[in-house]
C-alpha cells in the first residue's frame, strides 16, 4: 500500500470507510456509521434553547394541549432536512449557493440579507440560552455567562479545523447529554401518558397566547439556518461516482434524518411534556427558564434541576457553534465572502449582549427571536422547493409530484401560520 493511500486523520478515514460502503465491501450497522453526522449536526438546531423557552411556556400555561404543534413541526422539519441534504448530495452545491446561481441578484441579496437576520436571531437564542445555563449553575452574571459562551464556542469552533469528523463526533456527545437529561426528568416525574398521546394527534388552540407560542414551536422547531447547514454539509463528505450510488447516499441520508429528527422531536415532546406535570397545574405563571429551574429546585430535587440546566447548556454551546457554522455557510455562499469564525461571531453575539446589557427578560427576548425565525422561514422553504424540483438542477434526482406536492403543503402551513402571527400583531 502507497503512504499516499493511508488516511491521514479521522475525517479522511471516515470518507474512505463511506467509499467502501458504496463499494459493497462494509454493510450492516458499521455500513451505516460513516454516514451519520450531517443530519446529528443539523438536529442540534431543533434542541437549542429557543426550544426550552417556548417549550417550557407550551407546557406551563396550556398543558399538553400544543404537543401536536410540536409533531407537526417536527414532521415539516424531517422532510425539509431530507431535502436539503438530497440537494447538496446531488448537485454538490450548498441551497445558499444554488440560489446565487439560479436566481436574480436583487432577489439573492434580499435571501441573504433575511438569512442573516435569521442567524444573528438563532445566535441570540443559543448564546442566551447556554448564558442562562452557565450563569446559574456557576452563579455568575448573565453577562459573564455569556464571556464564557463566547470562550467555550470560539473553542470547540477550533475543532472544524481537523475535517469534517470530529466537530460532527463533538455534536453528536452534546445530543446525547441532552437526551441523557430528559430521559432523566421523565423518570423523575412521568407524564401522564393518556393525555400526552390524545394531544400529539389532536389539534387544539385556545386563545391568542396559544396561536403565538404554536408560531414560536415552529419557529424553534424548523430552523432556516440548519436547512441552509445541511445542504452544504452533504457536498464534501462522500462523492458519487454513479447515479446508483447517489441514489444509495440519499436513502442513508433519509434514514439518518428520520433517525435524529425523530430523536429531536422526542426530546421537544418532552420538554413540554415536563413543564406540563410540574408547572401547569399550581405554577402555570411560570414562563421564564430561570424561574423554572428555580421552582424544580424545591418541587422535584437537585437531579431534576440539575438536569435541566445541564442540558439546557449543552444546547446552547453546541447550538451556538452549529449556528455559527451555517452563518459562514450563509455569507460565503450566498455572496462569496468569507470572514474568519472569531468576527462571525463576535458580530452575531452583538444582539445578546445588547439584549442582556439594557435588561430586556432573556426567555422573552428567547421567544420572541423564534418568531422571528419563523417569519424568516419561508425563505429557504420556498428556495427548497423550486429547485428540488427542477430537472435542470436535479436531474434525474428532481423530486416527484407526490414530493412537491407534499414540500408545497408544508409550506403552506408555515405561510399560514406566519400570517396568523402577523395579524394578530397589527390588531395588537
Amino acid at each position: 500500500m502507497s503512504t499516499a493511500s493511508v488516511p491521514s486523520n479521522l475525517s479522511e478515514r471516515t470518507a474512505q470507510a463511506a467509499q467502501a460502503v458504496l463499494a459493497g465491501r462494509r454493510r450492516g450497522v458499521a455500513g451505516f456509521l460513516p454516514f451519520v453526522g450531517p443530519a446529528v449536526v443539523a438536529s442540534i438546531a431543533y434542541m437549542d434553547p429557543g426550544n426550552f423557552a417556548t417549550n417550557i411556556q407550551a407546557g406551563a400555561r396550556h398543558g399538553y394541549m400544543l404537543l401536536w404543534v410540536v409533531m407537526l413541526a417536527n414532521l415539516i422539519a424531517m422532510l425539509f432536512q431530507a431535502l436539503a441534504a438530497r440537494l447538496g448530495l446531488v448537485t454538490g452545491v450548498s441551497l445558499a449557493g444554488l440560489c446565487r446561481q439560479h436566481f436574480p441578484r436583487p432577489l439573492v441579496v434580499a435571501m441573504w440579507l433575511a438569512s442573516e437576520v435569521a442567524a444573528m436571531a438563532t445566535d441570540l437564542a443559543e448564546t442566551i440560552g447556554a448564558a442562562i445555563g452557565i450563569s446559574l449553575l456557576a452563579g455568575v452574571s448573565l453577562l459573564t455567562g455569556l464571556l464564557v459562551t463566547f470562550v467555550i464556542t470560539w473553542g470547540l469552533l477550533m475543532v472544524q479545523s481537523r475535517g469534517f469528523r470530529p466537530i460532527e463526533l463533538v455534536i453528536t456527545g452534546f445530543v446525547g447529554v441532552i437526551s441523557l437529561a430528559y430521559v432523566i426528568e421523565l423518570f423523575i416525574a412521568p407524564p401522564d401518558w393518556g393525555m400526552f398521546f390524545y394531544h400529539t394527534v389532536v389539534p387544539q388552540l385556545s386563545g391568542a397566547d396559544s396561536v403565538t407560542l404554536a408560531v414560536g414551536i415552529v419557529g424553534a422547531t424548523v430552523m432556516p439556518h440548519a436547512i441552509y447547514l445541511h445542504s452544504a454539509m452533504m457536498t464534501h463528505r462522500v462523492s458519487a461516482r454513479s447515479d446508483a450510488e447517489c441514489g444509495r447516499l440519499i436513502r442513508i441520508s433519509n434514514i439518518e434524518v428520520l433517525l435524529a429528527l425523530s430523536l429531536a422531536g422526542v426530546v421537544n415532546m418532552a420538554m413540554v411534556a415536563m413543564a406540563a406535570t410540574m408547572f401547569h397545574q399550581g405554577h402555570a405563571d411560570v414562563g421564564e427558564i430561570e424561574t423554572a429551574y428555580h421552582t424544580l429546585l424545591p418541587l422535584m430535587g437537585i437531579v431534576a434541576a440539575g438536569a435541566f440546566m445541564t442540558s439546557l447548556m449543552a444546547s446552547g454551546l453546541s447550538s451556538s457553534v452549529v449556528g455559527t457554522m451555517a452563518g459562514q455557510v450563509i455569507m460565503q455562499d450566498f455572496v462569496s465572502f468569507r470572514i474568519p469564525l472569531w468576527v462571525r461571531r463576535a458580530v452575531t453575539m452583538l444582539p445578546a449582549v445588547v439584549v442582556v446589557a439594557l435588561g430586556v427578560q432573556a426567555t422573552e427576548a428567547l421567544v420572541w427571536s423564534q418568531v422571528v425565525l419563523s417569519l424568516v422561514l419561508p425563505v429557504p422553504m420556498i428556495a427548497l422547493l423550486v429547485l428540488i424540483r427542477r430537472p435542470q438542477v436535479m436531474g434525474a434526482f428532481a423530486i416527484g409530484r407526490g414530493g412537491q406536492v407534499a414540500t408545497l403543503v408544508a409550506t403552506m402551513i408555515v405561510l399560514a401560520l406566519n400570517a396568523i402571527l402577523l395579524l394578530q400583531m397589527i390588531a395588537g
